[in-house]
């Protein structure tokens, strides 16, 4: 099925940081939801980008490109990714 459409991982972090990218994603028109996020308030000493149990952000696969722009500048921004890493 070539139109099918299904959910993607874009993002994963501590509850406030993916707080804060589903609202960028929200401004730009994006529908995204979050993945985990009860488990940020749980045990937030294991919730880390990459940790125990990241809170993770899911767009469409249709929104994928868009959704990675934005993610993209909010990480060149907060000085997570360099313009070489882009």
């Amino acid at each position: 099925m070539e139109n099918e459409i299904y959910p993607v991982e874009v993002f994963d972090g501590d509850q406030w940081e993916a707080s804060l990218v589903k609202s960028l994603l929200d401004n730009a028109e994006i529908e995204s939801f979050l993945k985990d996020e009860r488990m940020g308030v749980l045990a937030p000493w294991n919730v880390v980008g990459g940790g125990a149990g990241p809170v993770k952000i899911f767009v469409s696969n249709i929104d994928y490109e868009k959704a990675k722009e934005v993610i993209d500048q909010y990480e060149k921004a907060e000085g997570i990714k360099d313009d070489e890493s882009l």
